[in-house]
């Protein structure tokens, strides 16, 4: 199940980040001859700082996993060819799912949150996350990540200046239901199953979302049904990786990656 053939693209968000992440993204991969798209996040369809200025924001606080699956399901499902899908981080859980069910031509994971059934044992990842999933909090509020734990969450490395200027152009208020449902078996994942290509990116700077993290979730896919399942390592990477300085480096491997597939 390889020889990759679409020429669409759908990127798929994370949790606590606008859409607009993907803007250089999508003129990259179109000027590169394929269409793309980065839907929202159904109730996310609006500027970061219009939303930081709603928190708490209580209909995102509504919003379930599930919900942010089936409407990217629902986007998927009327495009004209089967996408290429390149998630990160819950994105790239959904990516996985999506892959999962048949619905894509070829999957890119980036510095993806593991299905469901996978313990994370890092220490980086429950500092970075653990305030988000708001246990003994109430879920009709919003979470909105403060800049302290986006200094370490996401930008750990890069300058003041990077970090204050990602934070105020994609940082949005999050649905704690939503992350808490990616331990649920709503994001659960058929590791036996066969599947179009899938690749994963993980990052050596990554507090979030380790590398070994995403190591652990790639050796789970069974290898012996013929499918394509790689992982890539990058250097230097946050959970930032998007925004990074080196992101074209990153976007360039997942190009050369589809062609070789």
């Amino acid at each position: 199940m390889s020889n990759i053939q679409s020429k669409t693209v759908v990127f798929i968000t994370g949790a606590f980040v606008s859409h607009t992440g993907w803007d250089e993204w999508k003129l990259y991969f179109e000027a590169k001859g394929y269409k793309t798209y980065a839907p929202a996040w159904p109730k996310k369809d609006a500027p970061a700082a219009v939303l930081r200025s709603q928190h708490p924001h209580s209909s995102i606080a509504s919003v379930r996993l599930k919900d942010v699956i089936e409407s990217y399901a629902d986007f998927i499902t009327k495009l004209p060819e089967k996408p290429i899908l390149v998630g990160h981080s819950i994105g790239g859980l959904i990516t996985q799912i999506l892959l999962n069910r048949g619905l894509a031509a070829a999957g890119i994971a980036i510095h993806s949150v593991p299905p469901a059934g996978i313990i994370p044992t890092q220490f980086s990842f429950y500092k970075a996350t653990w305030r988000a999933l708001g246990f003994f909090t109430s879920t009709k509020k919003s979470y909105q990540m403060s800049f302290k734990t986006w200094q370490y969450a996401f930008t750990n490395g890069m300058s003041l200046e990077q970090q204050q200027k990602g934070y105020e152009q994609f940082a949005i208020p999050e649905s704690k239901l939503a992350l808490r449902d990616g331990l649920t078996s709503v994001a659960k994942v058929d590791f036996n199953k066969a599947h179009e290509p899938l690749l994963f990116l993980a990052g050596t700077t990554d507090h979030c979302i380790p590398a070994s993290l995403n190591q652990t979730n790639y050796k789970k896919y069974n290898k012996a049904n013929g499918s394509v399942t790689d992982i890539k390592i990058m250097e230097g990477r946050n959970h930032f990786v998007l925004g990074q300085p080196t992101w074209r480096e990153d976007a360039d491997y997942i190009l050369d990656w589809i062609k070789r597939n």
